[in-house]
């Protein structure tokens, strides 16, 4: 399911019911560029500690934008032996609200830029249509801001004015000029030919022109107004802790492919400004990059970039589950590749883990061909983030399996 500015608010309900149905969830994101300096080699060295992958991902990778989050939800259906998914993508762009709202910037690198476009990426839909968004600091800032406004458009507190192109914030109306406005308003026209008062707003076209509406409104009617321009101005996207899909209060297994990047830019986006140290977090995340590269999986896969590894997991001793798609929500066929269309790769990615799990049910005695996400089974793969990232256009297989053999031992351990 495709969720845009325009059908944001209309799918919420069935994000969360999702979220909340689904035994564990699947992301991936696609983002406006990777690295602001160093090159990727540099900034993957093999030689970094945690710590260090950390900083440097925060400091050269930030700036980026993720214009495409891609969420699947697999919920495991006993009756059936059989997975039922959800898949959606989220098209995301920082439209200022209004004209005190915070204007973003943010960077590109030509090579994603150019990649993306390639596997024929819509950035006109991102641009258009994409939903705005506010992380925890800003909607505090913005709900300040209307508290205010409403305050002063009910008649308490002093009548201000605010300057859209000044950072000073409201100005009072001098004490001595008071009066003679006052007197001013007391024998005006308008009141005179108006006497149930007026309403006025501005207003924006879609070509962003803007232009000022007078309207003739009774008492009720202007408050009723009022309450309408205010809903308008409300911050319409936060990804709070009710659909943030890493919120620890999920307690839902959150899988990703080589999720590093992925995980930091949705806390450093939608959250808040990400911490010092990436040690305290979340609960529940698991990269399938570092599952395939661990025992007992690393001797029976050659290559672990997403797309390969998931036709390695089609083969013996490997099985492909049982996966159907919920009603109303498009299917996604992986003979026809939808590669970097966030929510594919999120399904692809969920295929994978479902594939590895179940085949460490084949070492127990008897056997069981379905591992849930909660077993214990997965446990020592859980908080486990590979440290190994490639560039996006990178798909040589011998250059993939020597960074896999580089990186094989290093991973973020993040509890």
């Amino acid at each position: 399911m495709e969720v845009t500015r325009t059908n944001f608010k209309d799918s919420l309900n069935t994000v969360y019911s999702a979220i909340e149905e689904a035994d564990f969830l699947a992301i991936d994101g696609e983002f406006s560029g990777i690295s602001d300096g160093p090159n990727v080699s540099a900034l993957t060295n093999g030689l970094d500690t945690p710590e260090e992958r950390y900083m440097k991902l925060k400091k050269h990778s930030m700036d980026f934008l993720l214009f495409q989050f891609g969420l699947c939800t697999f919920t495991y259906d006993q009756a059936e032996s059989k997975y039922v998914i959800k898949t959606f993508n989220f098209y995301i762009f920082p439209k200022p609200f209004n004209r005190t709202s915070p204007d973003t910037k943010f960077i590109c690198q030509s090579s994603s830029i150019d990649f993306l476009a390639s596997q024929g990426f819509d950035f006109n839909k991102v641009f258009r249509h994409g939903i705005p968004y506010l992380n925890q600091e800003e909607e505090v800032q913005l709900r300040e801001q209307y508290e205010e406004r409403r305050s002063q458009s009910n008649g308490s507190g002093n009548p201000s004015y605010i300057s859209p192109n000044s950072n000073k914030g409201p100005g009072s109306i001098p004490e001595e000029h008071r009066e003679y406005i006052g007197r001013v308003d007391n024998v005006g026209l308008i009141s005179y030919r108006f006497p149930k008062g007026l309403h006025v707003e501005t207003l924006e076209t879609e070509k962003k022109e803007r232009y000022i509406q007078i309207s003739k409104v009774d008492d009720e009617e202007r408050k009723r107004r009022e309450r309408q321009k205010q809903e308008r101005e409300q911050v319409t996207f936060r990804w709070d802790s009710s659909l943030f899909p890493l919120s620890p209060t999920q307690g839902k297994l959150v899988v990703g492919h080589n999720m590093l990047l992925d995980v930091m830019h949705t806390i450093h986006q939608f959250y808040c400004v990400l911490p010092e140290y990436f040690l305290y977090c979340f609960l529940r995340l698991l990269d399938t990059k570092l599952m395939a590269t661990t025992q007992p999986f690393k001797e029976l896969i050659n290559i672990t970039s997403l797309a390969e590894l998931q036709k390695q997991l089609k083969e013996s001793p490997f099985k492909s589950p049982k996966v159907v798609t919920a009603e109303g929500f498009p299917s996604y066929d992986t003979a026809q590749e939808q590669l970097h269309e966030a929510g594919y790769d999120a399904y692809i990615t969920g295929l994978c883990f479902i594939s590895m799990a179940n085949y460490l049910g084949t070492f127990l005695t008897p056997p069981r061909a379905h591992i849930p996400s909660q077993s214990k089974l997965i446990q020592p793969f859980v908080n486990n983030i590979s440290m190994c990232y490639y560039i996006l256009y990178n798909t040589h297989p011998t250059a993939q399996y020597f960074n896999v053999i580089l990186y094989t031992v290093q991973h973020i351990i993040l509890q």
